[in-house]
């Protein structure tokens, strides 16, 4: 009896269950076995059916293709610096909110509006905001005496153009996560730390810090994924130009598939691109395991 009933409740448990299996079988298992089958083929999309398996091949012109080489620097460098400038700027803007003051609720719509507009939008405002002719930002800059900066059409440039508005653009989100872990922090500690003479800097760095070091480590973690998968501001910004300098992975992956059509390539591409963020992710947790 006992047995019947808890195969009862396994059958209901599985039916209520089976739309998100059904789904996550369709959109992601299944997808994720056509990219590994099509990795080891020379499959072109125009011509489906004269695929045939190449084995090792893809992999093998990877290590000599030089756009897939620059778009693995690319993407290091953009990840190197959005980390510390994002959070920076997110930890920056959660100290001036977390403070009571008058008009704190417009800081925060603020900092915030960003995160919830749309990527693509973003990019094409700046995309006119730091043209080189006619941009607002080269009109500000020409106000004060410095020459019209080239930005996006600068190969030197481009990318850290590409890194100040992708850290303007999130760090809202990052904000939020550090207010919170702020205002958990007890009040009855920065009072006693003032007692005892401690400077604000003191405080900051002997209280503040220690106790938001979870905060930072979850917010590191998800930036840093967020970060690998860099493709809407170099497609709508430079187009991974001037000379490839904005060319990501990612970006690298979805112009080989759906611009050059070349499906097994590009789910090589993709491939290798699993298995380097698959082993970051490791690395990290081992690192984020120990140091709990």
């Amino acid at each position: 009896m006992k047995k019947k009933k808890k195969l009862q409740e396994n059958l209901v448990g599985l039916a209520f269950l089976s739309p998100a299996l059904i789904l996550l079988t369709i959109f992601l298992i299944i997808p994720v076995g056509m990219v590994f089958y099509y990795a080891f083929t020379d499959y072109y999309m125009l011509t489906p059916d004269a695929r045939k398996f190449t084995g090792l091949a893809n992999f093998l012109r990877l290590a000599q293709d030089p756009t897939f080489i620059k778009s693995i620097w690319n993407t290091a460098q953009f990840v190197l610096w959005i980390i510390p400038v994002q959070l920076g700027l997110a930890l920056g803007m959660a100290l001036i909110v977390n403070k009571p003051r008058k008009g704190n609720m417009f800081y925060k719509i603020a900092f915030f509006a960003p995160v919830v507009m749309s990527l693509a939008v973003i990019s094409i405002l700046w995309l006119y905001l730091l043209n080189p002719n006619s941009g607002l930002l080269n009109a500000m800059l020409n106000k004060i005496g410095i020459t019209s900066q080239p930005f996006l059409t600068s190969p030197k440039q481009a990318m850290y153009a590409i890194i100040m508005v992708s850290a303007w653009q999130g760090a809202g989100y990052q904000m939020l996560l550090f207010l919170g872990g702020l205002q958990n922090i007890p009040r009855d500690v920065y009072e006693a730390a003032e007692l005892d003479g401690f400077t604000k800097f003191q405080q900051f760095r002997y209280i503040t810090m220690p106790l938001l070091k979870p905060t930072a480590l979850f917010i590191l973690l998800t930036t840093l994924i967020s970060a690998f998968k860099l493709i809407v501001q170099p497609m709508v910004m430079t187009q991974g130009g001037p000379m490839n300098s904005t060319m990501t992975m990612v970006y690298y992956i979805y112009q080989k598939g759906f611009t050059d059509r070349m499906v097994g390539y590009s789910s090589s591409i993709a491939l290798v691109f699993t298995t380097f963020i698959g082993l970051i992710t490791l690395v990290q947790r081992r690192v984020l395991k120990e140091d709990e």
